[in-house]
């Protein structure tokens, strides 16, 4: 919630859901990576879609990984900032990967992306782009130190590319969300009203302070029953504990706290600020409400759901 990926069709280029995710995280200031996806399929321009993030979204793209291969010949992809190739197995469900030079065919193409990257990277680093002009040796920790810096304040926008079906550059990307995307104590702290008076207060990502979180999602589990998601922007909160939902003034129990992984559930006892788990047992809660400390009652800013486009009623 405080950071996104946005993903691209290797083939389609920039389609309307891309701006769409595009126009929401500039509307709520969210540093984004792009992950150009399907570079298996047949069609596949890497080059074209970040052309076309550039002249569409008027963003600046900076490629940090190249295709290594295209269409069915896809292998994986070559990582600009290591100088190394990551090549998957040539199947339908790849697992892992293994760690290469970079190919001499590939040589000068890698050179040429490279010196592009460099270059970007440079030009938002002050004592950078000194040692550019004057040719000297920038080293890995400083391009990803600038690159990180240039990500959180939307200056550039890391572009990683793989096959998601595949599972082909899923690791990197996660790497790369590590590395350059923001944690919750690089964003400010949230602003919320206080409940009764409103207030304008403040929440920071801090274990000690009041817990405070929000409900960003409600589904069904058939196995365990009602689930609320919910990100924790303060404090902590234990299984069992009572929280007060500041939306609609009622107070409830944390019967179950879990830890989604897909389809798979991890209990857990305790959450902390910044992380997101599950909720089993809060029958009063629902998307957008706000669960907090009773002690120190807080209203964050709740989810706007756009009009919908298409409606469809079914009458017996």
């Amino acid at each position: 919630l405080d950071s996104g990926v946005v993903v691209f069709d290797a083939v389609a280029g920039v389609q309307p859901q891309s701006e769409t995710v595009w126009r929401q995280a500039d509307r709520y200031h969210i540093p984004r990576i792009c992950f150009v996806n399907k570079m298996d399929r047949v069609g596949a321009d890497f080059q074209r879609t970040i052309d076309s993030i550039t002249h569409r979204l008027g963003a600046s793209p900076v490629a940090i990984q190249i295709p290594h291969g295209g269409e069915d010949m896809f292998r994986g992809v070559i990582d600009l900032i290591e100088g190394k190739a990551l090549i998957y197995a040539d199947n339908d469900e790849a697992s892992g990967y293994t760690e290469a030079p970079v190919p001499d065919e590939m040589a000068e193409e890698f050179q040429v992306y490279r010196n592009r990257m460099i270059e970007k990277i440079a030009e938002t680093d002050d004592e950078l782009i000194v040692k550019y002009l004057e040719e000297a040796e920038i080293t890995r920790e400083e391009i990803k130190t600038a690159l990180r810096k240039a990500t959180l304040d939307y200056r550039l926008v890391p572009v990683v590319c793989g096959s998601a079906l595949r599972n082909k550059g899923v690791e990197p990307l996660l790497d790369a969300i590590g590395d350059y995307l923001p944690s919750p104590v690089d964003v400010p702290p949230v602003i919320g009203e206080e409940y009764g008076s409103g207030n304008q207060v403040t929440r920071e990502a801090r274990e000690d302070g009041p817990f405070a979180a929000l409900a960003f999602k409600t589904v069904s589990d058939s196995f365990i029953g009602r689930l609320v998601y919910f990100r924790v922007y303060s404090g902590t909160m234990k299984t069992g504990g009572m929280v007060f939902n500041s939306t609609n003034g009622k107070r409830e129990r944390l019967g179950r706290i879990v830890r989604m992984h897909a389809q798979r559930r991890e209990d857990i006892e305790l959450i902390r600020a910044g992380q997101i788990a599950a909720a089993v047992g809060l029958k009063e809660t629902s998307t957008g409400d706000t669960i907090c400390d009773e002690a120190a009652p807080i209203m964050l800013e709740t989810i706007t759901f756009p009009d919908p486009v298409v409606s469809v009623a079914i009458e017996p």
